[in-house]
């Protein structure tokens, strides 16, 4: 009896030992050695459409699970196909390993059909890049992408497999042992040095990052900020960190122009960053004049930028450094961050009950929250829709509003909302896009009605590219080559056996979103969006001066 395997079947018994539920992707010439090595394995491969909405659906399953989402494709254009959602899967920290095919090693040194340096163009957007060369290094590779992906901070990592390697026979080895360092336990000196700046502090404020989500670390979040009676304002990718309906949440950092939480952080004399990154919220935004009281809990050492210069940082677990500086602080509360929670509570509601037709942004966002339980997921794209998502979605729980901001890709919602599912079958999952945006990656409403999923695709339906608009209104007064035409997306979702719904009055809004998410299968519901509520928005945030205007 053969002791042997081929590679391509060592690659599988690997993706297996790291716990791997679901490969999405598409079949090609150059990784039919995996799919077939697939047939003898309990991993699930997701067929999809496209390579992009694979890399999509990994990158969300990733920001779910803390697993590395894996996503495959051929050689060539497959892989470059994959690149827009490993890019974005990498800069919002979301483990994700990626897997291409490519022509045999003997014909790489030449010029050759759909031949491209794979390992070079995924480098500068993954943490690690790697071809698999030689059978024997199959475990090491595999083990190594898992480790990078998943590590603090998470984020891609590439696997170039040739097809003469991924066919050769190799001893059947076993995979690596699958480990991970512990975070290290923050130095007690540092810690006492946060605690004294915050328990000096006259008006604290904490901007809450992804980290905090991503470490588990949202109990410790609420609790360090009751000790200490300090607001919390956190980015779009930490929404639910602490539940928006509390006393001391601010609602979200994160737009350019001066919201009302931003005059929060105005009025600080010391911001505490807890899990953040710059690339969630720009300290250009918030400290332009470099002359914030700065103090960082993360896991890392904090990143080079004028505008942040800490004054202080702990570096470790963020469960075991909120606990030990909550332990040491003792202050009193604000009196003037609570009237600004007044106030924005106050603006959050205040389109709750309009009837104007076209659906007012503000409006579909209060019947959209009042139709999902507090558990349920929406997945927003990227488009004016995700301004209003991020600014007015009171999240009530982590990662249940996902949203793409580090590199901020557009079609992301669909294919999000199919990998959500597939983590919580339970849980109503609804997808949230621009009509532009919906139209990036449509075609994966086939890979969710084949899949037999129940979710919902929202459509803020404006007939243009409307977040390109608000910038082009708000630089230069006029817009430019914005309009687009679209389909009956009624008849649209009934061509591949969805259940498609129209919004005709506002009144109807809520009903229609209840029942499209009760009816079973994939829904798509077209609601036309008011968005000359954008340069309102924007000309009432310049005529701000302080929160106490409102």
């Amino acid at each position: 009896m053969s002791n042997k395997l081929r590679s391509a079947q060592l690659l599988v018994k690997c993706l297996e030992h790291e716990g791997v539920e679901y490969i999405f992707g598409i079949p090609g010439e150059e990784n039919i050695a995996v799919m077939d090595a697939l047939l003898d394995s309990p991993i699930k491969f997701i067929i999809t459409r496209h390579e992009q909405a694979a890399a999509f659906m990994a990158d969300v399953y990733g920001r779910l699970t803390g697993r590395a989402g894996v996503c495959m494709s051929t050689l060539g254009p497959g892989a470059t196909n994959l690149v827009t959602g490993v890019a974005d899967g990498n800069m919002d920290r979301a483990p994700l390993v990626a897997i291409a095919g490519q022509g045999a090693t003997t014909r790489m040194h030449k010029e050759s059909h759909q031949v491209l340096d794979l390992v070079n163009l995924f480098e500068p957007i993954s943490k690690y890049s790697m071809q698999i060369r030689e059978p024997e290094i199959v475990p090491e590779i595999v083990r190594k992408a898992f480790k990078f992906a998943q590590a603090e901070k998470p984020g891609a990592a590439f696997i170039d497999f040739p097809e003469n390697i991924a066919d050769m026979e190799v001893e059947d080895v076993a995979p690596l042992k699958v480990q991970s360092p512990l975070a290290p336990t923050a130095a007690v000196g540092k810690c006492r040095q946060v605690a004294e700046l915050i328990s000096k502090a006259k008006s604290p404020i904490i901007i809450a990052g992804n980290g905090i989500i991503r470490n588990g670390a949202c109990e410790e979040l609420v609790e360090l900020a009751e000790t200490i009676s300090a607001p919390v304002a956190t980015t779009f990718m930490a929404k639910g960190a602490i539940p928006s309906s509390h006393p001391l949440s601010l609602g979200t950092v994160g737009l350019k122009a001066h919201d009302l939480v931003a005059f929060g952080i105005d009025e600080a004399d010391l911001v505490i960053c807890i899990g953040y990154d710059m690339v969630e919220y720009d300290p250009a935004y918030w400290n332009p004049n470099h002359d914030k009281v700065i103090i960082r809990i993360d896991g890392t050492a904090a990143e080079v930028d004028r505008n942040y210069i800490v004054e202080a940082g702990v570096i470790g677990d963020l469960k075991d450094s909120m606990r030990r500086i909550a332990a040491r602080c003792e202050r009193e509360a604000s009196p003037a961050m609570k009237n600004l929670r007044g106030k924005i509570v106050g603006m959050l509601n205040e389109h709750a009950d309009d009837t104007e037709f076209p659906v007012k942004p503000q409006k579909i966002i209060s019947d959209l929250r009042e139709a999902m339980d507090p558990e349920d997921i929406v997945i927003s794209d990227v488009g004016a829709h995700k301004m209003w998502m991020a600014r007015m979605f009171q999240a009530e729980r982590p990662n249940t509003c996902i949203i793409s901001n580090g590199f901020a890709s557009m079609g992301i919602a669909l294919p999000g909302a199919i990998a959500a599912k597939l983590v919580y079958p339970e849980r109503n999952i609804l997808a949230v896009c621009g009509d532009s945006g919906f139209m990036m990656n449509n075609q994966e409403i086939e890979t969710a009605v084949r899949l037999g999923l129940n979710i919902t695709i929202l459509i803020f339906n404006d007939n243009k590219y409307g977040l390109i608009e608000w910038h082009q209104m708000r630089e230069y007064g006029r817009a430019s080559h914005i309009d687009v035409t679209n389909p009956d997306f009624v008849m649209f979702a009934k061509s591949f056996g969805a259940n498609g719904y129209k919004v005709e009055r506002t009144e109807d809004l809520l009903d229609t979103i209840q029942t499209a998410m009760n009816d079973g299968g994939v829904s798509i519901i077209d609601c036309p969006v008011d968005y000359s509520e954008n340069m309102k928005l924007t000309n009432r945030l310049k005529s701000l001066k302080s929160f106490d205007e409102e």
